[in-house]
């Protein structure tokens, strides 16, 4: 592998397209720590430094946005919404072309009906930074919701122009990192949106490792990186499995030619929904504590159902928290599926092309039969996704760690798979001039 880098690093068009890429990632993450205008370095400094420890505290949906951020979320920078609002205008563009007709002609169209979907999501990641990014200064002027109740104040001005002069900054933020991502996409290696989420994840892990090591000592700090090991090699394994559907297209003749007669098959991912389940899952779970919190009085005099929500739906390590992430998981794994892959569809393009499955009739037999088998490998899949993203909050009972633990959850699918997808890309190029890449 080393010496696949290095020959990476000696192929021209290749290494310029490698440092351009470490470039893009190196300018992400100093604007990371590049402060909003109206928000003073030093009093965030200040409240992340009193808050250490209390990360269990805050809601599902801030912890998830911090991690996609790469921590600057809770550091409020010019990138403090990272590729947050690019992640849920992309779902929310891929669940309406399901339901919208438009969308779902423009995405039968091929490249020029995808390249107005993009153009859609683009607007949409716009408008929810606008969004977020009040959502986040209406928190910033209360900080006590952000880092709990031992910060006062961390904004110098809280006058309307400097407020708009914020929601602005962080949009335009946001549009940088998305414009970022097309560029690493267009000129560099891998998938740039991928990647920028890639590196926010990877950049707490020192500090989530470190800080357990701190607090639990060398023993727990090793026990957790062979754990670690552990994890990903199984996260692999999974990520890789797939179930692999023959297919025999018949010859036919078109012409004076002779065409057919090939096999192939369609592969079936045991893990096809990815982390999109886990995701809706957090977020979903992480409204009733939002809600909550804004419904919560100084006095302490609150409504009975917030109490409810504060004790058994905000806490990572509630039994009742834990069951309600593992059936949402397994409900939107497969709701994910069924609106990504549709076996009538396939069967379809399968018989006008002149394909078959050994043994299965065309048409809606074959419908039939991929149903059958996506519903059961479906099965294994849901239940991966519920276990690792389990972990985090076992690991929080156990050793105290946060729930961004980094061996775990969200985290640790994201970053193995869009390892596994940019390694394939690079391989696949050094494979077109030495004919030997990574893996021999």
């Amino acid at each position: 592998m080393l010496a696949a880098f290095v020959r990476a690093f000696r192929t021209p068009d290749l290494r310029k397209k490698l440092l351009f890429t470490l470039g893009i990632i190196v300018l992400f993450r100093l604007g990371s720590h590049v402060p909003t205008p109206g928000i003073s370095y030093s009093l965030v400094q200040n409240c992340l430094e009193a808050s250490k420890g209390k990360s269990g505290d805050q809601s599902g949906f801030l912890n998830l946005a911090n991690l996609f951020s790469g921590g600057a979320l809770l550091q409020l920078s010019v990138f403090a919404l990272g590729i947050m609002p690019y992640i849920t205008a992309s779902i929310i563009i891929q669940l309406l072309t399901v339901v919208i007709p438009r969308f779902e002609a423009l995405k039968e169209e091929g490249q020029s009906g995808q390249s107005k979907l993009t153009q859609y999501t683009r607007y949409l990641t716009i408008g929810l930074a606008i969004l977020q990014s009040a959502t986040l200064v209406t928190f910033a002027r209360n900080p006590s919701s952000l880092f709990g109740g031992s910060c006062d104040t961390i904004m110098t001005d809280q006058s309307m122009v400097t407020i708009l002069i914020m929601v602005l900054t962080m949009t335009a933020g946001t549009g940088l990192i998305m414009w970022f991502g097309e560029l690493i996409t267009d000129k560099g290696v891998g998938n740039g949106m991928s990647l920028m989420i890639f590196t926010s994840i990877a950049a707490g892990f020192p500090a989530s490792l470190w800080s357990i090591k701190e607090n639990k000592g060398w023993g727990t700090f090793l026990g957790i990186l062979i754990l670690g090991v552990f994890v990903i090699a199984a996260v692999v394994f999974v990520e890789q499995s797939q179930r692999r559907i023959p297919v025999q297209y018949a010859k036919r003749m078109v012409g004076r030619r002779m065409y057919g007669g090939t096999s192939t098959y369609i592969p079936l991912k045991v893990n096809m929904a990815g982390v999109i389940p886990v995701i809706f899952a957090s977020s979903l779970l992480a409204l009733p504590g939002l809600v909550a919190q804004f419904n919560t009085h100084a006095n302490g005099d609150n409504p009975a159902w917030v109490s409810w929500v504060q004790e058994n739906l905000v806490k990572g390590d509630h039994p009742f928290y834990m069951a309600t992430y593992v059936a949402l998981i397994l409900f939107f794994t497969f709701f994910y599926v069924s609106i990504t892959f549709n076996p009538t569809e396939v069967a379809d393009n399968m018989k006008k092309y002149g394909g078959f499955i050994p043994g299965i009739r065309a048409g809606r037999p074959t419908a039939e039969y991929l149903n059958y088998v996506l519903t059961r490998i479906t099965v294994p899949g849901a239940i991966y996704l519920a276990i690792v993203s389990l972990i985090p909050l076992v690991a929080l009972v156990l050793v105290g760690a946060n729930q961004n633990f980094p061996f775990g959850g969200t985290s640790i699918l994201i970053v193995v798979g869009v390892g596994l997808e940019t390694v394939k890309q690079i391989e696949a190029q050094l494979q077109q001039r030495h004919y030997e890449g990574f893996l021999r």
